[in-house]
C-alpha cells in the first residue's frame, strides 16, 4: 500500500513540533508522567476489541505506537462508548481517544482531533440470503445503529421511512440481524468487516459492499490542545513513514477479506486547531 499520503502534512507537523519545542511547553493533557488513558472501543473485532485482560484491533495498535512515542509506558484502556466520548475527554478521563471516532464539525465544536489516520465508508451488515443492496432498499425496514454515533442520521436523512432502533453497542445489533429479527446494522465497513468475520456469524452475515459516506477516523482529546495533537500528528505520520501503519492493517483487516479504499488511505493529516 502507498504510505506516501502523510507526507503533504509531516513536514508541517515536524515543525510545528520543532517551534513549540523552542518555546514554552505548557501542559498537555497526557500529563508528564509515564501513563496515559485512552478510550477505545470494547466490542469492534478487528478495531477494538476487549477479552479478558487483553486488547486488541487497528485502534489498539495505532493508540500503543502513538503512546509509546509519546514517552507512554503505561497504557490504561477505558471503555469508549459512541455516546460518552466527548463527555470522557471534557471531564479528563481519558487523554485521547481511538475509538471510530470520525471527525465532524459538530464534534469539533466540543473537543480537538489529531489525524484523521484511516478513512472508512458507511455500509450495511445484513442476513447472507437478504435482497438488500443499500440504503435506498431500507424503507420501511428495521435498521439498527448505535447510539451517538453518525451512521444512523446518515440513513435517516436518506431514508426518512426507516425504522431505527439504536443499542449502546454493535453486537447486539449483529446478533438480532443474525436472528433475523432486524432487517440490517449501519455503520463503517470496517466494523461490519470484522462482525462478519466472526465464527459465529461466518456465512450468516454479509456486508453490503456499497459505502455511501466518508467517516475520517480522528484521535479525539481536549479542546484546544493543539500541542498534544501535534505531537500525535507526528507519531501517526511516522507509523506510516515505518511501514507500522500497513502492518496493522494487514494484521486486522486482512483476516476479514476487507479491501482498504488506497485511493484515501493513508489519509492526509488535518491541521491541528
Amino acid at each position: 500500500m502507498n504510505t506516501r499520503r502523510f507526507g503533504a502534512a509531516a513536514g508541517t507537523v515536524v515543525l510545528a513540533l520543532g517551534l513549540a519545542a523552542c518555546g514554552d511547553s505548557g501542559d498537555s493533557g497526557a500529563g508528564d508522567d509515564k501513563s496515559i488513558k485512552i478510550g477505545i472501543k470494547f466490542d469492534q473485532p478487528g478495531l477494538g476489541l476487549k477479552e479478558g485482560n487483553s486488547y486488541s484491533g487497528f485502534d489498539v495498535d495505532v493508540a500503543n505506537y502513538v503512546a509509546k512515542e509519546l514517552g507512554k509506558t503505561d497504557v490504561q484502556f477505558v471503555q469508549a462508548p459512541s455516546k460518552q466520548r466527548e463527555d470522557l475527554i471534557a471531564t479528563d478521563q481519558v487523554d485521547l481517544i481511538f475509538a471510530t471516532y470520525s471527525i465532524t464539525d459538530e464534534r469539533k465544536a466540543k473537543v480537538s482531533f489529531a489525524g484523521p489516520y484511516f478513512i472508512a465508508g458507511q455500509d450495511l451488515l445484513v442476513a447472507a440470503d437478504s435482497d438488500i443492496t443499500g440504503p435506498d432498499d431500507l424503507d420501511g425496514k428495521k435498521l439498527c445503529s448505535v447510539t451517538g454515533s453518525t451512521s444512523a442520521t446518515n440513513v435517516q436523512e436518506k431514508v426518512p421511512g426507516v425504522q431505527l432502533q439504536e443499542f449502546d453497542g454493535y453486537s447486539k445489533c449483529a446478533e438480532l440481524v443474525s436472528k433475523g429479527q432486524l432487517d440490517a446494522l449501519t455503520t463503517d465497513n470496517t466494523i461490519l468487516a470484522g462482525y462478519a468475520a466472526q465464527e459465529a456469524y461466518k456465512g450468516k452475515l454479509k456486508v453490503v459492499g456499497a459505502p455511501f459516506s466518508e467517516e475520517r477516523y480522528g484521535v479525539g482529546l481536549k479542546k484546544g490542545d493543539t500541542e498534544l495533537c501535534k505531537q500525535v500528528n507526528d507519531a501517526l505520520t511516522k507509523m506510516v513513514e515505518d511501514g507500522s501503519w500497513d502492518k496493522a492493517v494487514e494484521n486486522n483487516f486482512g483476516p476479514a477479506d476487507f479491501k482498504v479504499d488506497e485511493s484515501v488511505n493513508p489519509p492526509k493529516l488535518d491541521e491541528c486547531s
